[in-house]
């Protein structure tokens, strides 16, 4: 269940035909958009979970519940919007690879030009004298970004790759 608090405080149960939506009927205008104000949730949370929770705000030193909560909504907003393409992103290709792997360098290397403008800059560690570690900063739409994620991903020869990403659009903090 979600209740939203109107301005006046009073609690509007959201939970509508199994659907949750929040009314914001009764909220002040700069409660409603996404660069002005604050909306009120109350979230109701098994016990376990709000120990985890509290581990969590604690183990990371968050200022309170809301802002962790904030932070983990955002970071779920920033990944969907990812997945849809709908923003320009930032983050990172961090990739493991066997560099014996037969054209696995020329692989790579042809992906990356490919991708002229995504990527920022590139870092590669020797882990090993086989394995390598590479970290390409990268920028630009959502969509390409994670294609080129999923092309380095693909090349034989790479044993591990993850795409990091976060928003390069300005986010109101709570």
């Amino acid at each position: 269940m979600i209740l939203v608090a109107d301005r006046n405080g009073a609690a509007n149960n959201s939970l509508r035909g199994g659907r949750k939506s929040i009314n914001h009927t009764n909220m002040k205008k700069s409660n409603t958009n996404r660069s002005g104000g604050v909306a009120r949730l109350s979230v109701s949370l098994p016990t376990g979970l709000v120990a985890d929770l509290d581990e969590l705000v604690q183990a990371k030193g968050a200022a309170s519940r809301s802002g962790l909560v904030a932070d983990l909504v955002r970071e779920a907003v920033v990944e969907h919007q990812s997945r849809t393409g709908r923003q320009n992103v930032a983050g990172a290709i961090t990739m493991v690879y066997d560099h014996h792997a037969r054209n696995l360098q020329a692989k790579l290397t042809n992906l990356q030009h490919d991708a002229e403008g995504l990527i920022v800059s590139v870092m590669h560690v020797h882990l090993s004298h086989h394995d390598c570690l590479e970290v390409l900063a990268v920028r630009g739409a959502a969509g390409r970004v994670r294609k080129l994620a999923d092309q380095l991903a693909a090349v034989r020869g790479v044993k591990h790759a993850k795409l990091t990403i976060t928003t390069t659009e300005h986010q109101e903090t709570a």
